[in-house]
């Protein structure tokens, strides 16, 4: 009941029109995605707090970055910034494989283990600094930044196919432009 209305009045009803994406949203359950503190606020339109001074992502935020990327069936994307778990699980629904990278081992790990009991399987987890990409030369159709950026890193410009698209949020600690 309250991811339905999340997508009808947060996504739907603030200009989120791609019906994939919708769609998606409303099949992941976010509350797998928080802690029991925060499960009854899973489907608020805010971030909610995932431990080691980290966020999931507001749900519009989640929608939108996801409808720009334009994701589909054919696509291998990177995302940069695991946290949780939760753009991840949405993204690999839409897509081929999900490569995700996180600084942060222990989040890592928990977003594995909600993905496997999700039976999400197309995402490959890797554990490093997202500002360099994917740990080898591989390259993506898509790429995904969930964390702030002061400026888009080469390395990440480089890993994009030819014709790919990347999004980001950039600017500095309190004010970003959300970047395509």
């Amino acid at each position: 009941m309250e991811r339905a209305a999340m997508v009808q009045v947060q996504l739907k009803g603030r200009g989120i029109s791609d019906s994939r994406v919708l769609e998606v949203m409303g099949e992941i359950p976010r509350e797998e995605f928080v802690s029991v503190k925060y499960a009854s606020e899973a489907y608020t339109d805010r971030p909610l707090p995932i431990g080691l001074a980290q966020t999931i992502s507001q749900p519009y935020i989640v929608a939108l970055m996801t409808q720009e990327l334009k994701v589909d069936g054919g696509c291998d994307v990177l995302e940069l910034g695991t946290g949780c778990g939760y753009q991840a699980a949405i993204l690999a629904k839409l897509a081929k494989k999900v490569y995700t990278v996180d600084r942060l081992g222990q989040l890592s790990e928990t977003a594995q283990a909600v993905l496997g009991r999700l039976g999400i399987n197309n995402v490959e987890f890797f554990v490093g600094d997202g500002s360099r990409g994917w740990c080898d030369d591989r390259q993506f159709d898509r790429i995904m930044v969930t964390a702030a950026l002061p400026k888009l890193p080469q390395a990440l410009a480089d890993q994009l196919k030819d014709g790919g698209r990347i999004i980001a949020p950039v600017g500095g600690e309190f004010a970003q432009d959300l970047m395509l």
